[in-house]
């Protein structure tokens, strides 16, 4: 029996301003969705992943966020389904940097356990959740590697070799340049070994890992960045643990790519990739600093051919891109971040042909390294809500909750 993959995402907490949709176009905006916004959680050391998911089996989508040095903490933050949360602990004292997370079942007993990377010395752990996440004793460290990929990066989940349970794939940044998969070993909670297994090496700078099924054959495959080879790759499942995964370049001319994922923007059945790009790029360069999608092209693509649709075009300092129905009408919205001292939270409205129609709102500004941002319906109205960090300069995580049309 296959076992069930959870979304990862996010984090909140205090009403504050309404702020309607600022767009880079004008025109009328008396119809745009709006945003009200709200903290979740300020005073972090340094904020830098977040993740979402129903943790305690009420309904209500939940929230994750990491603390790195020296608060080195995780926290959950239980949601009334309402939007307000409750902090708790699932992680008290990891020293160093405890940074991207994703949620995920990796027992197999029905409950959503966390997945996680160390930064510096290259750990990756889990968390079992025991169906009481917000007792103290309600979660337990569990070792997936420890010490093997230094600058372990991000992190995904999905059943890599078929066997109905959850791997782990990684990235390792600048400091191992690779891209690396653990084998879930069948009963994790004895601290079986995994097995790590290289997907590449030698690749410079590797942020996203973000699974999905590229070619329509029914197996993950896996979507990557490596930033200073400036390069968006997918790596196609084999379907068997100990062969090669076959790499299929995507983009290797457009600099720095960092943080997209998959989605089916055109909505023809296959998956296509948005990707922010250029987040060290400086300012006022042409054609560097984007948000972007990758079209799989064909009536079914096959991950054989893309085509570049650029979103926008001068977006300094480009971090992440996400992608979701903001508005309700049935086409597919963008949502960015931007990593600098005066960091933006924006969404960019399709306004009916991704290829070339798009319109930017401003959500929030001079917010200094935001970050990681996701998509989840956080108050149960049936509306695509908004959630990011910020980390050194503002260290705080907020979400953004979609008031619809007026």
């Amino acid at each position: 029996m296959r076992r069930r993959n959870y979304t990862v995402a996010g984090i909140t907490l205090l009403p504050l301003v309404l702020i309607p949709g600022l767009t880079a176009a004008g025109g009328d905006e008396t119809k745009t969705t709006r945003f009200t916004e709200h903290l979740i959680k300020d005073g972090y050391t340094y904020s830098f992943g977040i993740a979402a998911a129903d943790l305690n089996g009420d309904g209500h989508i939940d929230l994750t966020s990491a603390d790195a040095l020296p608060h080195n903490r995780l926290y959950w933050f239980e949601n009334d389904g309402k939007g307000n949360f409750r902090q708790h602990l699932i992680e008290k004292d990891y020293p160093e940097r405890l940074e991207r997370h994703a949620i995920g079942d990796v027992n197999g007993d029905g409950k959503p356990d966390v997945v996680i990377i160390e930064n510096l010395r290259g750990d990756v752990l889990w968390y079992r959740n025991s169906g009481h996440p917000a007792k103290e004793d309600g979660w337990e460290r569990l070792t997936i590697t420890k010490g093997t990929i230094p600058g372990a990066y991000d992190v995904a989940l999905a059943d890599l070799d078929g066997d109905g349970l959850l791997d782990v794939a990684a990235s390792t940044w600048t400091l191992s340049n690779k891209f690396v998969w653990f084998q879930n070993p069948g009963d994790p909670e004895k601290n079986q070994p995994w097995k790590m297994r290289v997907i590449e090496e030698n690749m410079a700078e590797t942020r996203t890992i973000r699974a999905g099924d590229f070619n329509g054959d029914g197996k993950p495959d896996l979507l990557g960045t490596a930033v200073a080879a400036g390069q968006v790759v997918w790596y196609e499942n084999p379907g068997k643990a100990e062969q090669p995964w076959k790499k299929h370049v995507i983009d290797a001319k457009s600099p720095q790519p960092i943080h997209g994922h998959p989605v089916d923007m055109d909505r023809d059945g296959d998956l296509d990739v948005v990707m922010a790009l250029g987040m060290s790029a400086a300012p006022g360069t042409p054609e560097t600093r984007q948000v972007a999608w990758y079209e799989n092209v064909g009536k079914l693509g096959d991950g054989t051919q893309w085509k570049k649709h650029i979103i926008a075009d001068n977006l300094d300092h480009a971090f992440e891109a996400v992608a979701g129905d903001l508005n309700g009408d049935g086409h597919v919205d963008v949502a960015a971040t931007t990593w600098a001292a005066d960091s933006r939270v924006v969404w960019f409205e399709n306004l009916g042909d991704p290829c070339r129609n798009w319109k930017m709102h401003e959500l929030k500004k001079n917010w200094c390294r935001a970050n990681q941002i996701i998509i989840a319906d956080f108050n149960g109205d049936q509306r695509p809500d908004l959630a990011a960090g910020a980390e050194r300069g503002a260290n705080e995580v907020r979400w953004w909750r979609n008031e619809g049309s007026p």
